[in-house]
């Protein structure tokens, strides 16, 4: 028996792991009774958003980008009405197998940072409950097998029903803060993806010479991160890395550059670096190994990155350099760049 007549799910989702989580709720809510809304907050406005209904249980689902909620999602958080209502915060994270155990990924400040957004606004928060669906990071990691997948969704599933049936009956469920410690270990690289880590890896994606200007990346972007130079797409430093692009692309067009990035590294730490800190050295104070010097040379390795990255998309007009960047990019290869996207049958 349901407590709530009404529930209204908002959700982020770049390749449909979130999507299936709100679909999944929506699933034993409609068995319950309940009116059901379903919000992609990736194809709604972000400004002046309408208030739930006073007696609507609300929920809130996002991936983890670096061990947060993404810009997107907090954004949306932040400028979200007040109100009294009951919520439900839930995260899709980066999932694994091993055998038969699924290896948990790592929330980090998601629910504590939303939660408090939330707690200032009125509500009273009834659930923090992660969801341990595929990583679809290919740009760090190697893509996961169907069998892989299939089980991750098989169980998720069945975990996210019997979630939804606890909470829709009027329990809570804070599953999340059994975490808290590995949470607050991670809480500083958290800090470190949303003020340079994002950046950094939005300078990473390109489109290869297999790309036919279809704009299905850059029309269907969430963020509206992807747009047109020299007619062909090109990512700004809005983009989420949230493999949407990637994922959708029609002809397998999208890569990340895996080899150009670590030449800019080393270029920047050999040339750069040294040169940064004794000219800042000669005009101001000493900093290197400190905490002002990590951030100055982080923010100026991403300057660095941006501009080369113009560079790189304005000399792939060359076949040369294209095929160049392509085979040094791990994502071109079948044993690395398995395209991800969430079951919807299964």
């Amino acid at each position: 028996m349901a407590v709530w007549q009404k529930l209204v799910v908002y959700y982020f989702s770049g390749t449909g792991n979130s999507e299936n989580v709100a679909r999944w709720m929506a699933d034993v809510a409609k068995e319950k009774g309940m009116e059901v809304s379903l919000i992609n907050i990736g194809k709604t406005a972000r400004r002046g958003i309408e208030p739930p209904e006073p007696d609507a249980l609300v929920a809130f689902v996002s991936p983890i980008h670096g061990f947060n909620y993404p810009p997107v999602m907090l954004n949306f958080l932040y400028h979200f009405p007040k109100g009294r209502n009951n919520v439900l915060l839930l995260n899709t994270r980066a999932g694994m197998l091993i055998g038969k155990w699924i290896t948990p990924g790592l929330t980090g400040i998601a629910f504590y940072f939303s939660a408090l957004i939330l707690k200032l606004k009125g509500y009273s928060i009834k659930s923090m409950f992660p969801v341990d669906l595929p990583s679809n990071w290919i740009s760090v990691h190697p893509g996961l097998n169907e069998r892989t997948v299939k089980y991750l969704h098989e169980r998720n599933q069945e975990k996210v029903y019997r979630f939804a049936r606890k909470v829709l009956a009027g329990g809570s469920d804070f599953r999340g803060l059994y975490e808290i410690i590995q949470d607050i270990l991670v809480a500083p690289i958290s800090l470190g993806y949303y003020f340079i880590g994002r950046f950094f890896f939005a300078k990473t994606y390109f489109a290869s010479s297999d790309c036919d200007n279809c704009g299905v990346c850059y029309k269907s972007c969430p963020v509206n991160a992807i747009k047109l130079v020299d007619n062909r797409p090109f990512w700004t430093f809005n983009c989420e890395s949230c493999m949407h692009c990637m994922s959708n692309c029609p002809k397998r067009a999208i890569e990340t550059g895996h080899g150009y990035v670590f030449v800019v590294a080393l270029l920047s730490s050999h040339a750069f670096s040294g040169l940064f800190y004794q000219y800042f050295k000669l005009l101001f104070f000493d900093i290197e190994d400190s905490f002002l010097g990590f951030t100055l040379e982080s923010a100026l390795f991403i300057g660095i990155l941006a501009i080369f990255y113009r560079l790189l998309h304005y000399a792939m007009r060359l076949k040369i350099v294209e095929r160049l960047i392509v085979y040094t990019s791990l994502t071109k290869y079948k044993f690395w760049g398995k395209r991800y996207k969430a079951l919807k049958k299964f």
